[in-house]
C-alpha cells in the first residue's frame, strides 16, 4: 500500500518535500513514538501512509481514524487505521485503550491528526483535542514529535506537499506538567513548527527542501503533446517541468 499511495502522489502532486533542517524521529529511539500533526487535508491520511512506510518501515505504525470516515475508506483499516467515534465519550475511551495497546510496545508508533477536524494550516491557535496530552499519563517513555503539514501550489499543475518534523519532547518530562500545560505544550511546538515551514513554503525556493516522492510534470494532454513537437524539432531535449532548473518560466 506504501507503493500504491506513492505512485497516487507521483500522479496527483507536484512533490512531498521535508526541509533540510527538519529532523524526522530516529528509528533507533528506544520505545514508542508519537508522531501528532495539524489536519489541513483529505490527503493526510494517504502523506502518513508514505510517511510511515518509507521513513519506519521496521516500527508498527497505527492512525486513530474517524469512524464514520472508516466505514467509507475501509482500506485505511487493513493498514494499521482503527475507529474512533469522534462525537461522543466512548470515543475518548476507544482512543486511549488502543493508544495503551500500541505505546506499551517499544516498536510501536502513533500517528495523529491532532485536530481531529480539518483545519486551515495558518489557522490560529490549532485547537488540538486533549486526547493527544493524555497519552504522556500511559506512555511516560513515548517521544512526541510534531509534524507541520502544508499543501500549497508552486509552478506544477499539483499542489506540493510540504512536512516537516520539529523537535520531540519526552514522556515523562510532558508529564510532569499540569494537564492543561501538556497540551499547551505540545500545541506550542506545532506551532512553531508550522510557522517555521510556512516561511519556506513561502520562499518558493526547491533548494530549501529535499524530496521524498516527487511528482509528475507537465500539463499533459495537447499543451505538452504541442511542446514535446516543438522542443524536437529545434533539436531540444523536452523537459515536461513549467520552469527550467535555473528557475527560469518556460511558459513565459
Amino acid at each position: 500500500m506504501v507503493a500504491w499511495f506513492e505512485r497516487y502522489m507521483h500522479r496527483h502532486l507536484d512533490a512531498v518535500r521535508l526541509p533540510l533542517w527538519s529532523t524526522p524521529p530516529a528509528t533507533s529511539h528506544p520505545g514508542a513514538i508519537v508522531v501528532y500533526c495539524n489536519h489541513p487535508a483529505w490527503w493526510d491520511a494517504a502523506l502518513i501512509v508514505v510517511l510511515a512506510g518509507r521513513l519506519y518501515p521496521e516500527r508498527w505504525s497505527r492512525a486513530p481514524f474517524d469512524a464514520a470516515m472508516l466505514a467509507r475508506y475501509r482500506i485505511f483499516e487493513r493498514i494499521g487505521a482503527f475507529g474512533v467515534d469522534l462525537e461522543s465519550p466512548r470515543g475518548a475511551a476507544q482512543f486511549l485503550t488502543a493508544a495503551r495497546s500500541i505505546l506499551a510496545s517499544s516498536d510501536g508508533m502513533l500517528w495523529i491528526t491532532a485536530q481531529g477536524r480539518f483545519a486551515d494550516a495558518r489557522a490560529r491557535p490549532l485547537a488540538l483535542r486533549p486526547g493527544v496530552a493524555r497519552l504522556a499519563e500511559i506512555a511516560p517513555d513515548a517521544l512526541f514529535v510534531p509534524l507541520a503539514v502544508e499543501y500549497t501550489f508552486w509552478d506544477e499543475r499539483g499542489a506540493g506537499a510540504f512536512v516537516a518534523f520539529g523537535p520531540g519532547i519526552g514522556g515523562s518530562e510532558l508529564a510532569a506538567l499540569p494537564r492543561d500545560q501538556r497540551l499547551a505544550r505540545l500545541e506550542s511546538d506545532l506551532t512553531a513548527t508550522l510557522d517555521r515551514l510556512s516561511a519556506d513554503v513561502i520562499s518558493r525556493e526547491p533548494g530549501r527542501f529535499r524530496t521524498l516522492v516527487s511528482g509528475r510534470k507537465g500539463v499533459g494532454g495537447l499543451y505538452d503533446l504541442w511542446r514535446r513537437v516543438a522542443a524536437r524539432l529545434s533539436g531540444r531535449r523536452f523537459d515536461p517541468a513549467h520552469r527550467a532548473a535555473g528557475g527560469q518560466d518556460r511558459a513565459g
